[in-house]
């Protein structure tokens, strides 16, 4: 006889359906696990075989073999362990077999009989109530799966034992709960940063329409200053969104006690970070701090001291919006979407005055500035010089407008934005950094003085087919903050402004 239990296996963030077929069968004593497994589900058998012996089972002396079907889908990860057990506890008559029909079964054992959370719990519970099952998993993943449906039929016990008498109608579990909501601290406030009025405007730009930002200036200019004052302009997320960076989170294990949080995600990875954690990868690929950051915002600072490998590796997700990893065998493809905002130094010395001072002259600059490529720097749609902040700046009162008064202007804008991407016919709410170039020719048009204006602009400042569009992008998101459906001179004066560094300006001047 032949034993089947319904599992997954993890593509990005969809959840594959698998059955584990467990058959034992007269013959010299072995356990074989087959279905193209990697070394954490081969490890299994001696994990399931020591949980059934702390559980008081022992497996029978005779040939037993587990195919993880479809047999060319690769099978990674612990939880397989838990699918496997109670398939052989099935096989044995230790718990009934058609008691198992019906559910989707995932959990790694520890040596004891106990059941140790998994990553995926929330993607696995997706998958499971669109089949129409029920779950099976740890009970340290339980408040995480009860987010995916609360109709969907939830199990989470915390042993072997529990689990056993469950199915024999020993003992019952109650469904678990939802996690409560993360409790976050609170957002940094705009109002704490004293000048720069020129980079605030710049920043509530970029959270208006999803823009690309990089900020340049000398130490203590206050460029990571106000990124970190981004999150407190940027709308909650939509419960699409969240949904879906819950379960990024999940199968990255960072969804602790299922505790979502409707903030948006603002990663800033060290400049040390290797391009596989920044776009994923690994023997075992995980999502990197480019998924991790979707529907949010990737802060990357000290620029040009990531690698240039793992910052020209951005490229592809900042314009399709998603990370691939490619492989012989398979292909994954993790939801990106994220807005990128950077800062640097104009050169290594500092680029400022007194003790930052450069002492190479402009040679270092070049130098510096060239770690970062020309594509990528091309797929900024914001780029400001920031100057070094006065005393008088530092002993001025507190600035009037505090991040809620920005944020109430960017949220308006942003439905702006959401009408127009529902009258152009996407699905999905649309910022304007992302609309494609056949919107922008309905959405975008310049006037008569405007065209003239940006047509001079990028002949002087040689744009590329990409800068032009951007540039129209960004003029777009200065008109819905005015309120404003046409798009004016004035508008694509602000956005050339931000696109130009100062000494190409003056040239174009």
């Amino acid at each position: 006889m032949v034993v089947w239990v319904s599992t997954v296996a993890f593509e990005g963030i969809e959840a594959r359906a698998v059955d584990v077929q467990v058959q034992v069968v007269p013959g010299m004593p072995a356990f074989t696990i087959v279905g193209l497994p990697d070394k954490a589900v081969s490890e299994a058998r001696e994990r399931v075989r020591a949980a059934l012996v702390a559980t008081g089972l022992a497996l029978p002396p005779r040939r037993i073999t587990v195919n993880l079907a479809p047999a060319d889908l690769p099978k990674e990860g612990s939880h397989f362990d838990l699918p496997i057990a109670l398939g052989l506890m099935a096989a044995i008559g230790a718990v009934p077999s058609d008691a198992l029909t019906g559910f989707t079964v995932l959990g790694e054992l520890a040596l004891d009989g106990t059941i140790a959370a998994v990553a995926g719990a929330l993607p696995a519970a997706v998958a499971a109530h669109a089949r129409g099952h029920g779950l099976i998993c740890p009970e340290a993943c339980g408040a995480e799966a009860a987010w995916a449906s609360a109709e969907l039929d939830i199990v989470a016990p915390r042993s072997l034992i529990q689990i056993a008498n469950h199915l024999k109608g020993t003992q019952v579990l109650a469904r678990p709960r939802p996690g409560l909501p993360d409790a976050a601290p609170a957002a940094a406030d705009l109002k704490e940063v004293r000048g720069q009025e020129t980079a605030k405007r710049a920043l509530e730009i970029a959270a208006a329409g999803g823009h690309n930002l990089l900020f340049c200036g000398p130490p203590g200019a206050g460029k990571s200053m106000l990124a970190s004052r981004l999150p407190s302009l940027l709308p909650p997320l939509e419960p699409g969104e969240l949904l879906e960076v819950a379960m990024i989170r999940s199968v990255a294990g960072e969804l602790a006690g299922g505790r979502l949080t409707n903030r948006r995600p603002f990663r800033a990875p060290h400049h040390s970070a290797s391009m596989a954690a920044l776009v994923g990868g690994g023997a075992r690929p995980r999502p990197g701090e480019v998924a991790l950051a979707h529907n949010g915002v990737l802060f990357l600072d000290e620029l040009p001291e990531f690698t240039p490998q793992a910052l020209d590796a951005l490229r592809q997700p900042l314009e399709s919006g998603e990370a691939v990893i490619a492989r012989a065998n398979h292909r994954i493809a993790y939801p990106a979407r994220f807005q990128l905002v950077a800062a640097m130094n104009p050169c290594r010395c500092g680029g400022g005055e007194g003790g930052h001072a450069c002492r190479r002259g402009p040679r270092c600059a070049a130098e510096y500035q060239s770690r970062v490529s020309g594509p990528l720097l091309d797929r900024m749609d914001i780029r400001l010089d920031m100057p070094a902040v006065s005393a008088a700046d530092l002993m001025a009162p507190p600035a009037a407008e505090d991040s809620a008064t920005v944020a109430a202007r960017v949220l308006a804008a942003r439905k702006i934005q959401a009408a127009r991407a529902g009258s152009l016919g996407f699905r999905v709410s649309m910022l304007n950094a992302h609309l494609p170039v056949s919107a922008l020719e309905e959405v975008a048009v310049p006037d008569t003085a405007g065209r003239r204006l940006l047509k001079d602009a990028a002949e002087a400042l040689k744009l590329s087919a990409r800068g032009y569009h951007r540039v129209i992008k960004v003029a777009r998101t200065i008109a819905d903050l005015d309120g404003v459906e046409t798009l004016g001179r004035v508008h694509l004066a602000e956005a050339l402004g931000y696109r130009a560094t100062p000494d190409v300006q003056a040239r174009a001047a």
